[in-house]
């Protein structure tokens, strides 16, 4: 199983903490391939912590659907299934289309330009080829979004799906320069309507940024 061995342990982390939060990782980069066989002892051992916070944290993991466990067995990787591209990104566009619509009527000036900062976060990682920071500044742009809407049930199953679209999404961020600016052009136009507080406007280009990379996603894989 190849693990990075230059692993730096987080602070102010529980043991299950900090193996939920890196195994967690490391599948949705790829690191730990779909379908790959999860060794508790080795990653007890690269982690720094017992083989029981390692348990701990396949359990919570299995809840999100990241891995499956058979009891006396083995763990494995979830395998990503193609399809299921549509059947994700399609819900997280609504999600997202509702809350944009939302946010443009309360956003203020503040806040547009804390997502015109990130987006520019967002613009410098792809071009530097940092595709995990990319995926968290993109988090970061439309988690606000979703924040500012102020709907705890958008938010609730937003979390739930940015899970596994993470996986997908990680995909197409390590695609070249040319493939994902588009996103950050997106993302500007979306600025742009909540200037002019066009919650349509805003509605189109949200679900446009993730319909477009749907389709673009399934194409690759």
């Amino acid at each position: 199983m190849p693990i990075p061995r230059n692993y730096v342990t987080p602070v102010r982390m529980s043991a299950k903490e900090r193996a939920f939060s890196q195994i967690q990782r490391w599948i949705i980069d790829g690191t730990l391939q779909p379908g790959e066989k999860l060794l508790d002892a080795e990653l007890a051992e690269t982690l720094g912590v017992s083989r029981t916070p390692i348990r701990e944290a396949f359990q919570l993991l299995e809840v999100q659907g990241l891995v499956e466990t058979h009891p006396g067995k083995e763990t494995k990787v979830t395998r990503i299934k193609k399809d299921d591209i549509f059947k994700m990104y399609s819900t997280m566009a609504a999600l997202q289309s509702l809350a944009a619509e939302m946010t443009a009527t309360t956003i203020v000036m503040e806040q547009i330009e804390q997502l015109r900062a990130i987006n520019s976060e967002f613009e410098n990682a792809i071009k530097s080829g940092q595709a995990y920071q990319a995926m968290e500044a993109d988090e970061q742009f439309h988690n606000l979004i979703v924040e500012l809407a102020d709907n705890p049930y958008v938010a609730s199953f937003n979390a739930s799906l940015q899970i596994h679209i993470r996986r997908f999404k990680y995909v197409f961020l390590k695609q070249p320069i040319a493939a994902t600016q588009a996103s950050v052009e997106e993302h500007a136009e979306i600025i742009e309507a909540f200037e002019g507080r066009d919650g349509e406007r805003a509605l189109a280009m949200m679900k446009q940024n993730f319909i477009r990379p749907m389709k673009e996603l399934h194409g690759l894989l």
